[in-house]
Formats: C-alpha cells, sequence, structure tokens
C-alpha cells in the first residue's frame, strides 16, 4: 500500500509516541480547508432524521442499537463524489459530527422514556417532557467531556485501541483517497454486509453458537448450567481485530467469570433453596444459565461496573484536578479569548471554558425550574426534592461521563444501560427517604435517569467523534457546537417515534396492545421502579459482590472495568471479539520483518474495518425491511429458520472460515514501499 501515500494516516497514529515526539494531523492547522457548509449541515440534519427514527424502532423492537456512524460516513462520501464539488475530508467529518447524534439520543432516551407507558404514568407526562429529557442531557454529556477531551486523545495516544474510531476513520480517508486501498474496503464491506444479511437477517445458520444445543453437553448444560456462546456476526469479529488481545481478553475473563463460575454457583445452590431468591422470580433450580445470569450473575458485573467506574475516576483525578485548574483559570484570566486564538492552534481548540462553564449552569437552572414547577410542584417538599434530583443528575453525569468514554476507546461498547440502572436505584432510594413515592416519584427518577442515561450516551459516542478529529485534522469546537445543534433535531424525532409506537404498539401486554414492542431494557427500568418505590429491594448483595470483584482486579494490576463489563454482557457478544484479536495477533506474528508485518496488519485494519460497516450498513437496511415488513404484512426478507442443531455447527464452520479468510487476505500484503 505504500504507493498511494497521499492521503493516509501518518505512521503514529495508532501507536505511543516517542520521547519529544508529536502527532501531525492529515490536515494541519495552517492549512485553510472547508469544514462547516451549509451542505453539511443540512446533509448531516438529514442524517440525523433518519437515523434517529430507525435507530429507536430498532433499539425498542430488538433491545440493542445500531452503529450509525459508519453509515452516515460512507453516504456523505458516496453524495459528496455526485456534486460537483467534493466534500473535503473534515466537512464529512462535520457531517458525520451531526448525524450521529442519533445514536447517541436514541441510546439515552429509548432506554428510559418509554417506561413510562409501561408504568402507565404517562398521564403525567408529554411530548415536551419525554423531549426535554434527551436535548439536556445530551447538552451536559458535550459539556463534562470537553474538558477530558485532550486526556482521550492526546495524553492516552496510542495507549487506546479506539476501535470504532478507527474503522470511521479508515472509512473517511479511504474513501477519500481512492485506489487499492479503496477496493480493499469496498470488498470487505461487501463479505461483511452478505454475511451478517444471511446469518442474523436470514437465519441461514444461527446467530450465535452454543454449547446449550450440543446433546452430547446436555448435563454439562442442564445440571452445571456452564454455557458457553458465541455470535457468529462479521461486524464483531473485525471489532475484535481492531481491539486487540489484551483487552478482549480480560472482557473474556469475565465472561467466564459470571457463565462458568458465578451461574453454576447460584444453580448448585439453588438445589437446596425451595422458593424463589428474588421476588417474582422462578426458584434458581428450575431457571435456565441464561435467566440465571439475567436475574443473578449481571447484577454482580451491574456492582463491578459501578466500582471500577467509581476506582476509574481515583485514578483519573489528577486529570480531573487539573482540567479544573484549567478552567477556573481560563475563566479569571484577563483576556482569555484572545490569547486563546493566539496561543491555541484550530485543531486543538474547545468551546471556550467560560461558556462551557455558563452552558452548565444554565442547564441546571433550568433543570431545577423543570422538577420544582412542572414535575414536583404538588409535593409538600418540592425545592429539597428537585435540589436532590439536579444534584443526583449531574454529580452522576459528570462523575461517569470519562468512564463511558474510556469503555467506547477501549472496546467501543459501554454499559449505559448498567449505569443508568444503578442511577434509578440510586435516585429511587433518596427519593424513597424523602416521601416521595408512587407515580410522581417514579416519574421524577425516570427523568433523572433519562438526563443521565443520554449524557453518558453522548460522552460515549463523541469520544470516538473527537479521536476521528484528532487524526484527521478537524476542529474540536465546531464537533461540539454540531452535536449540540443536532441534538436538538434528534429530539424531536425520537420522541415522536417513542410517542407514536407506545399508541400503535405499545411497550407492555394490555387490552389494546396484546403483542407489544419487546423494548427489553425499559421494561427492566421499569420492574426495577415498581419494586423500589412499592416497597421492593434492590439486589444490593449481589452488587457487593460485584464491587468486590472489582477491587481485587483492579489490586492485581488488572482494568477492573473491563473485567466488569465482560461479566455485565452476554458472552455471545465478548467471545467473538477475542477471536478476532487472536486473528490480528497471529497476523503481527506472521513475519520475522516488521515492515512485511505491519503492512499485513494494517491490511488486515482494512478488512475489519470493512466489515464493521457492511455489518452496521446491512443492520439498518435489515432493520428498516422488517420495519415494512411489520407494518405491510408482507414477506421482504427469505428467513430459512436454520437454528437448530446443524444451523448452529455451521454459524460455527462459517465464522471460523471467516477468520481464516480474514488471516489469508491480510497474509496476502506484500513488503511496504
Amino acid at each position: 500500500m505504500g504507493n498511494e501515500n497521499e492521503i493516509c494516516l501518518p505512521e503514529n497514529a495508532r501507536r505511543e509516541l516517542k520521547e519529544g515526539e508529536h502527532y501531525s494531523p492529515i490536515i494541519t492547522a495552517e492549512r485553510g480547508v472547508v469544514e462547516v457548509t451549509v451542505r453539511s449541515i443540512v446533509f448531516g440534519l438529514c442524517m440525523a432524521v433518519l437515523f434517529s427514527g430507525a435507530a429507536a424502532y430498532i433499539a425498542l423492537k430488538l433491545g440493542q442499537g445500531i452503529e450509525t456512524a459508519i453509515p452516515i460516513a460512507i453516504l456523505a462520501i458516496g453524495c459528496s463524489a455526485l456534486l460537483a464539488r467534493k466534500s473535503t475530508l473534515i466537512e464529512n467529518v462535520n457531517i458525520l459530527s451531526i448525524g450521529a447524534t442519533s445514536g447517541i439520543i436514541v441510546g439515552g432516551s429509548v432506554f428510559t422514556m418509554p417506561a413510562i407507558y409501561i408504568l402507565g404514568i404517562e398521564n403525567l407526562s408529554s411530548f415536551f417532557q419525554i423531549f426535554v429529557v434527551p436535548l439536556f442531557g445530551a447538552v451536559l454529556g458535550v459539556l463534562f467531556l470537553i474538558p477530558f477531551r485532550r486526556y482521550f486523545v492526546a495524553d492516552m495516544h496510542g495507549k487506546l485501541p479506539f476501535p470504532e474510531a478507527t474503522a470511521t476513520a479508515e472509512v473517511l480517508v479511504t474513501g477519500e483517497r481512492g485506489g487499492k486501498q479503496a477496493k480493499v474496503l469496498a470488498y470487505a464491506m461487501a463479505i461483511g454486509a452478505v454475511f451478517d444479511f444471511l446469518g442474523p437477517s436470514m437465519h441461514a445458520w444461527a446467530e450465535s453458537f452454543t454449547t446449550a444445543m450440543i446433546g452430547g453437553l446436555s448435563a454439562v448444560t442442564h445440571r452445571v448450567k456452564a454455557v458457553f456462546s458465541l455470535n457468529t456476526s462479521a461486524a464483531i469479529c473485525g471489532l475484535g481485530y481492531l481491539i486487540g488481545v489484551r483487552y478482549a481478553a480480560i472482557i473474556v475473563a469475565g465472561s467466564l467469570m459470571s457463565w462458568f463460575v458465578l451461574v453454576p454457583l447460584f444453580a448448585h445452590l439453588g438445589n437446596y433453596i425451595a422458593g424463589p431468591i428474588t421476588e417474582g422470580a422462578e426458584p434458581l433450580s428450575q431457571m435456565p444459565a441464561e435467566d440465571i445470569f439475567y436475574n443473578y450473575a449481571r447484577y454482580v458485573g451491574i456492582g463491578g461496573i459501578f466500582a471500577a467506574g467509581l476506582i476509574s475516576i481515583l485514578k483519573m483525578s489528577s486529570v480531573i484536578m487539573k482540567a479544573f485548574r484549567q478552567a477556573f483559570g481560563e475563566i479569571f484570566r484577563h483576556r482569555a479569548q484572545t490569547r486563546e486564538k493566539t496561543t491555541t492552534t484550530r485543531v486543538d481548540r474547545d468551546m471556550n471554558i467560560t461558556t462551557v462553564f455558563g452552558m452548565i449552569f444554565g442547564v441546571a437552572v433550568l433543570l431545577w425550574f423543570y422538577f420544582r414547577f412542572v414535575v414536583l410542584g404538588n409535593q409538600a417538599n418540592p425545592t429539597t426534592l428537585s435540589i436532590v434530583a439536579i444534584a443526583i443528575t449531574l454529580v452522576i453525569a459528570f462523575l461517569f461521563a470519562a468512564v463511558s468514554a474510556w469503555a467506547i476507546a477501549m472496546i467501543s461498547v459501554t454499559p449505559i444501560s448498567g449505569m443508568t440502572l444503578r442511577t434509578l436505584i440510586v435516585t429511587a432510594v433518596l427519593f424513597s427517604q424523602l416521601g416521595l413515592r408512587g407515580p410522581t416519584g417514579m416519574l421524577a427518577t425516570l427523568l433523572v435517569g433519562g438526563v443521565v442515561c443520554t449524557a453518558l450516551s453522548m460522552t460515549g459516542t463523541l469520544v470516538t467523534e473527537f479521536k476521528i478529529a484528532y487524526w484527521l485534522g478537524a476542529t474540536p469546537r465546531t464537533i461540539q457546537w454540531s452535536n449540540i445543534l443536532a441534538a436538538a433535531v434528534s429530539s424531536v424525532t425520537v420522541t415522536a417515534v417513542i410517542i407514536l409506537l407506545a399508541k400503535v404498539y405499545g411497550f407492555a401486554p394490555s387490552l389494546h396492545h396484546p403483542t407489544p414492542m419487546p423494548a427489553p431494557q425499559p421494561n427492566a427500568m421499569a420492574a426495577v421502579l415498581s419494586s423500589l418505590m412499592g416497597g421492593g429491594k434492590a439486589p444490593w448483595f449481589l452488587y457487593g459482590i460485584g464491587v468486590v470483584f472489582a477491587v481485587i482486579v483492579e489490586m492485581v494490576g488488572v482494568s477492573g472495568l473491563a473485567f466488569a463489563l465482560g461479566m455485565y454482557l452476554p458472552m455471545e457478544l465478548n467471545s467473538p471479539i477475542l477471536v478476532g484479536a487472536i486473528v490480528a495477533w497471529l497476523v503481527k506474528k506472521s513475519s520475522t520483518d516488521e515492515s512485511i508485518s505491519k503492512a499485513r496488519h494494517d491490511r488486515g485494519l482494512l478488512i475489519a474495518s470493512g466489515l464493521i460497516a457492511g455489518g452496521a450498513i446491512i443492520g439498518v437496511v435489515a432493520a428498516l425491511l422488517k420495519f415494512f415488513e411489520d407494518k405491510y404484512r408482507t414477506l421482504l426478507i427469505p428467513d430459512f429458520n436454520n437454528v437448530g442443531s446443524a444451523g448452529n455447527w455451521l454459524g460455527l464452520v462459517v465464522f471460523v472460515l471467516l477468520c481464516v479468510y480474514i488471516y489469508w487476505d491480510a497474509h496476502r500484503e506484500a513488503r511496504e514501499a
């Protein structure tokens, strides 16, 4: 690939910098390049509206979000090619920044707000109420991450893999450059799209291989309750290639702890406990392994995430204090703006820190007025309750902003639902102690959780955009304002979709909606709230075990957050990440000649990025097709329904063949020029 060096990421883009070495982006600070245009704003807002609706439907239907950044990047490049003037590289970054807020708003809003309908308290709510929650949360997420931007993108350069940012940057740069690398990316995208369409969409084979389908392991599955599973998605395999072996191994170690230690342990204890442990649940002895994981082991993971997050905050305390010192120093220093223009280059320029603190204060005041006079106005102590609500919102959102960003920078997955669940529990307990219960208490708690959830969703996605900007040479300030602008548009779209789906399909079984949308996260949030506000108890013991796990893991020098993430996330999502990482390791070790190994690994990065992009695009397409299938009662995607024993083994075989293909194709790369 050495001849195609007109536009490419610098050699030191993904490795740690040596002593005295500096990173210079593709578009340097001195070059005058078109960045913000009417075209980029209009196209970005169109993408935000389109993907907000699609992502909201998918999240409520399937319980998972969709990757929006990569499809938007590809659409930006494709549409640019049809216009008289081709968009600049960082103009496409601005389109991406505006459009990708769709996934941010969806991740924060649809995981919480539909619980209003599930709990039957929609008479206390309105369009405006559901709209302001993700809007304020997104704005806070942008503002809270700004002080940490330099730490994540510059201070930690080469130390965190940033897999999603890597894939998106490769798409943007390769699309700009064209040539041989564009061909590699294009056919890898095609392979990823076809592979994930045949598997997850058409069920030509099982989407996840599981030992539970192997008859010879029946005793292990049903008595011991130890089950191994592996998602066969090309996109997740590609993600593993970008993450690397170290973090992937830690994550899978967490999964092994949950599925091969905790789940069998709980199952064994169930033999001596006749009744259910958790209120409303089945006895442990009657639960399959999956139910034990979701009802017990997963809560241990949530406790671990919470503790590991606090430990991460303590470790980053020096960074936090440094950011505060710099921030307050800027505020009280004379002529701060003049000095910023003369000492800060374009590629390192954030929003003015005075503006940041002013906007945080403004959002806090607006939220307080909203809680005090709209949500809690009929309570006996509305002022105190409103202060508590704002304090919880600001403290948790700020503390876990860096944790969410770190998780995305490490593995492109952030435990938003787990952290939001903990926020709801803490808020509900505090409100209950202050006498706030019942429907109003549930609504107020949900609103706090919704703002926090959206803020954490924003910080996770925004750190990816910051890294892309750092690599390519976009202006951080532009990205920050673009996200705030698009948050308003996406919030309107997502709110409209939630209300529409609530009326048409519903989110919980009822007389009018006998077959509602699954909405798994909102149902989980509603169950927790109805339990706590109705006198139930949170699983504090399980959370406590998770805290102990996180502390022990940190004491032995392993990332507690990565380990806890593995405990919390299903094994089927973690195991293929490790497989993909092992493929990358083998490619790196495929030659004793360092230049050949690097060339092969770089080609593998393109292939992995293509698989992720293809899987993301086909996920959106398949979701839209399924939407029209439901709407018009017709069949658009053939279903082979090969999900039995044969499909289970076939899924494993084709996944292994895909890994072999990645290694073989990367291995074809010759020595760099």
